[in-house]
């Protein structure tokens, strides 16, 4: 069972910026296809951003694109995504969550394999 733990959420203003990070409690995370999804209250839990196990395919929303970068550095078991220019559309709660299947398209949430609690991101205006 793989743990996965997200870091970096908080209080940040319209404009401003927020690095995430999950950090998976295997080694195997290096083969994994990586994803960040977000779910604001009332709504359903939607995709932001994914990444394959070397990080040569990334997806993302068309409301993050140009502003949100995922990465990840499979020797610290740790994929980020980095926010900038964070707008009031984007608080949520963010996940990330791992398939351990090779994935070539956008990943689907009920596709996933493990999740993590989440962390909060609140944008002020």
């Amino acid at each position: 069972q793989v743990q996965l733990v997200e870091f970096g959420g908080g209080l940040v203003q319209a404009g401003g910026s927020l690095r995430l990070s999950c950090v998976a409690s295997e080694r195997t995370f290096s083969t994994y296809t990586m994803g960040w999804f977000r779910q604001a209250p009332g709504k359903e839990r939607e995709f932001v951003a994914s990444i394959s196990w070397n990080g040569g395919l990334t997806y993302y929303a068309d409301s993050v694109k140009g502003r949100f970068t995922i990465s990840r550095d499979n020797a610290k078991n740790t994929v980020y995504l980095q926010m900038n220019t964070l707008k009031p559309e984007d608080p949520a709660v963010y996940f990330c969550a791992a398939d351990t299947r090779p994935v070539t398209t956008i990943p689907r949430a009920a596709g996933m394999d493990y999740w993590g609690k989440g962390t909060l991101v609140t944008v002020s205006s």
